[in-house]
């Protein structure tokens, strides 16, 4: 049965609604970054760029990087943006958007982050490469979906109990990494563990403003989280959303962040622009190697 207008929506061209992307303009290669003027930080080191679009946040442009071919897509902030961005990738490259029914033959993706993000842990300093081992959903967008296939109970649940976890919050989700893209982009380079995903920037993160916060030491409790060696290493925004919806769709993600900031010590990067360039090198050749 077709997938009905009001589900998949389509621009009068023909393209997905909020990326403007047909299929024809994307690898199955892509690189998400969050800042939309950070996809030319990236392309910029390309042989050449092919297409280009922009429709809000949502800035694609894809090119050829040393003869392969790879898609640079902003998602924006948070991982509401992150359902938009996987679903209509997806719909590209495995829904006929003509008939609008799902394709027999489905095409499974390389997704890329290259992000910022804080250490939680003293440890890992600023200017260095974290890998993200597994992507902690905090913020509960993946219990849209059936995601008993992709969680990790044990983890789970001895992070709800470590943290003393409050039950009127969304139950925390743990996705595994790609085991294909871990074992391309890890060296000595990076650091491992596991990346919290929270909803915002403020409150879900920790910092007071104006507005009280329910847990004033949660930071402090996931700092000391072990499980089997397992440490939360940082916290950002999107990782979860990126390693949940991927493994359900039958794509390969990994999240690397380059640290600015270490918010054990309360140290910043000398020079963030830096590490994010030698973050966005290291990932190019990589994806080459």
């Amino acid at each position: 049965m077709p997938i009905k207008e009001s589900e998949l929506i389509l621009n009068p061209d023909g393209s997905v609604y909020h990326l403007n992307l047909k299929p024809e303009h994307v690898s199955n290669t892509i690189i998400f970054v969050g800042d939309q003027n950070r996809v030319e930080k990236v392309t910029k080191h390309f042989d050449s760029i092919e297409f280009s679009i922009q429709k809000r946040e949502f800035k694609t442009q894809t090119g050829t990087y040393k003869g392969t071919r790879i898609s640079v897509i902003s998602t924006g902030i948070g991982p509401d943006n992150i359902d938009i961005v996987l679903n209509e990738l997806d719909a590209l490259f495995n829904i006929d958007l003509k008939t609008r029914k799902p394709k027999e033959n489905l095409t499974s993706l390389n997704i890329i982050r290259v992000g910022t993000s804080g250490s939680l842990q003293e440890d890992i300093p600023v200017d260095s490469f974290v890998l993200s081992e597994y992507g902690l959903d905090l913020n509960g967008l993946l219990h849209s979906y059936i995601i008993e296939p992709v969680s990790n109970p044990e983890i789970e649940n001895a992070f709800i109990s470590q943290t003393n976890w409050h039950e009127n919050k969304s139950k925390p989700i743990i996705v595994k990494v790609s085991d294909k893209l871990e074992k391309v982009f890890e060296s000595d380079k990076t650091y491992k563990g596991i990346t919290a995903t929270a909803g915002g920037f403020y409150g879900p993160q920790g910092r007071v403003l104006r507005l009280p916060i329910q847990d004033t030491t949660l930071n402090s409790k996931m700092d000391n989280f072990n499980f089997n060696g397992n440490r939360i290493t940082n916290l950002e925004m999107e990782t979860s959303a990126i390693y949940g919806l991927s493994k359900l769709l039958g794509h390969h993600a990994i999240s690397l962040n380059a640290i600015i900031a270490n918010r054990a010590s309360g140290t910043f990067s000398e020079n963030p622009s830096q590490v994010v360039e030698d973050l966005i090198i290291y990932t190019l050749n990589k994806i080459i190697e």
